[in-house]
């Protein structure tokens, strides 16, 4: 089962990359943008993202005895993270791209509470750090787009 969890927490190896939370972060993007263009009906992503959050919670703390405490190879939180940064956002290049600067900005510098966050105990450290900056990044998008910054 310890293999599964390995697998669910980096992604499919791509923990293992240099960089691994922006490369996830970036294909995350890329299949939300391919899966949602056109669909203006969120229910199923809002799920995708509770079931990915919720697994991320169970996978990262399952690893963090072989591993560590949130180690670089986790980073199905980044993947939960950036699911949460593109709910209810028009899936636009231009907002795609904003959410992905704004999420990794937030889970980079980790203002407002976000490391404060990190340090709880196993899986929900590591998921909610991530879950938090998500949260940040997307109301800051959703005021860029209530000012139509993305319609020129």
């Amino acid at each position: 089962m310890i293999r599964a969890h390995k697998l669910i927490a980096g992604c499919f190896g791509a923990g293992y990359i240099k960089g691994g939370g922006t490369i996830t972060a970036i294909v995350c993007c890329v299949i939300w943008y391919f899966f949602q263009k056109g669909n203006t009906d969120n229910n199923i992503m809002i799920v995708v993202t509770s079931v990915l959050t919720a697994v991320g919670v169970w996978s990262a703390n399952a690893v963090e005895k072989d591993w560590g405490k949130d180690s670089s190879r986790v980073v199905i939180d980044e993947a939960s993270g950036m699911c949460i940064s593109l709910l209810f956002v028009p899936v636009t290049p231009a907002c795609v791209v904003a959410a992905l600067v704004l999420f990794r900005f937030f889970d980079i510098v980790k203002p407002l509470y976000i490391r404060k966050v990190e340090s709880l105990p196993g899986g929900w450290g590591v998921m909610l750090d991530d879950v938090l900056a998500g949260i940040y990044s997307n109301l800051v998008l959703q005021v860029l787009i209530h000012f139509n910054v993305f319609n020129g």
